[in-house]
């Protein structure tokens, strides 16, 4: 597993977060990475560092300038809205086979792993009839779902599933990332999501500092489900 999209069952749950974690990781164990957020929105390219797409390339042991920005995210909107509203705001529309074409080229010439960071949830849509699962389901490439611990996440997260699997996407691991003053507790949202979710690797993932270290079990266990040493 070469190639890996970072999806959620909604926004601001820590899909970077976990975007980020699993680059270093990877790096930590001696890969070449390659980030792409072909589809951001919400960028403002006076904060551009800290942004999505910065972050990922910072992560990655790169100076997040706006060439590279540019690079690893070609479709950038400043609303922070669905892609497709975002887009609208500026008088413009997503063209999703452009964004297909675009993932594909990089894929095609990569070195070695591939983190991609979806946008939004895996149902954004990206244009008035596409969505982000159907951008996945074109480039072919198996899925980490990130979700939260917050009240109403399993309803969300089995559903995001339910979907996946109906469009016969690979999913490497389901990352429940623990919401801020959340009303349950982590340990029953995983416990019940392994019940749920069979099959399916699923990893709790404490609230941590931004700046976490790669040496942290959670994505070094996520690194290892996206690429096995034995297959290094």
């Amino acid at each position: 597993m070469t190639v890996v999209f970072v999806s959620a069952t909604g926004t601001e749950v820590g899909k970077t977060f976990v975007s980020r974690g699993l680059v270093r990781a990877l790096k930590s164990r001696g890969r070449i990475v390659e980030v792409l957020k072909p589809v951001q929105s919400g960028f403002d390219p006076r904060e551009a560092e800290g942004s999505d797409a910065g972050l990922l390339i910072a992560a990655n042991g790169e100076e997040p300038t706006l060439e590279r920005i540019a690079a690893a995210a070609p479709f950038r909107f400043e609303a922070p809205l669905a892609p497709h509203l975002a887009a609208r705001r500026e008088g413009k529309s997503i063209d999703a086979a452009a964004v297909v074409a675009f993932c594909r080229e990089r894929i095609a010439h990569r070195k070695d792993v591939m983190v991609i960071e979806g946008v939004g949830g895996i149902m954004a849509p990206l244009d008035d009839s596409r969505t982000v699962v159907d951008l996945i389901v074109a480039l072919g490439v198996p899925v980490v779902l990130v979700t939260g611990s917050y009240l109403g996440t399993l309803s969300h997260t089995l559903t995001a599933l339910d979907v996946a699997h109906r469009r016969g996407l690979t999913i490497a691991a389901v990352v429940v990332s623990q919401t801020p003053g959340g009303t349950v507790a982590l340990d029953e949202t995983l416990t019940t999501m392994q019940t749920f979710a069979k099959g399916v690797p699923v990893l709790a993932l404490p609230r941590l500092p931004a700046e976490v270290g790669p040496e942290h079990a959670v994505f070094d266990e996520l690194a290892e489900l996206v690429c096995p040493a034995a297959a290094a």
